[in-house]
């Protein structure tokens, strides 16, 4: 066992009681957290929000919580990943508006053109990988947002690292056959650890 393991272990133990231990596991795990969640929804006050939002569950059943060989951080990512999950249904029930990403996004020096090829192209992609199933969702949060390895994704899920190559592949498969109908879009997947 690694020291850098066992001191996770005996800092989450300390955790359930010491909230000084707690803040040291938001140090720990707090951007990557962030970075998750801004991946699935793209959207920073409200990434900012869920992330928020994990962190309080967590320290909230912190003293529930029972190490089954997984990392502490898959702990989290779940709670996330749940999170993520409510804050899309609810955003079905009412749509809004971003107001703030749309005054950004003028203010670039892209003539109107660009700017709208550019967010069609976005929204085209967002789409596409909103229509895949929830786990290849995480699966590519995971690999392009935090830019795990096959072998750290398979510990957050639970599965072999052989599985998430092979889940990898499939998903890309996926989502360029939901690209397919969009000629004129050009993506780009880097195929390091595929």
């Amino acid at each position: 066992m690694s020291a850098e393991i066992f001191d996770e272990e005996l800092l989450v133990e300390q955790a359930k009681t010491d909230p000084e231990a707690f803040g040291k596991l938001y140090e720990l795990y707090v951007d990557k957290i962030y970075n998750y969640v801004y991946y699935r929804i793209g959207h920073q006050p409200e990434a900012e929000d869920l992330t928020a939002k994990v962190f309080f569950r967590a320290l909230n059943h912190i003293p529930h919580y029972k190490n089954k060989g997984t990392p502490f951080a898959a702990w989290l990512y779940r709670i996330a990943h749940n999170l993520v999950a409510n804050w899309y249904r609810d955003r079905q029930r009412r749509q809004e508006v971003d107001l703030e990403q749309a005054v950004f996004n003028s203010a670039k020096q892209d003539t109107p053109q660009q700017a709208a090829e550019r967010s069609d192209g976005r929204n085209i992609l967002w789409e596409a990988i909103k229509q895949l199933p929830p786990e290849r969702q995480q699966l590519l949060a995971l690999k392009f947002a935090e830019r795990l390895s096959n072998a750290e994704i398979g510990r957050i899920m639970g599965r072999s690292e052989g599985a998430i190559k092979s889940l990898y592949h499939r998903t890309l498969v996926s989502l360029k056959e939901l690209l397919a109908e969009h000629e004129n879009l050009v993506i780009e997947f880097g195929e390091k650890d595929a």
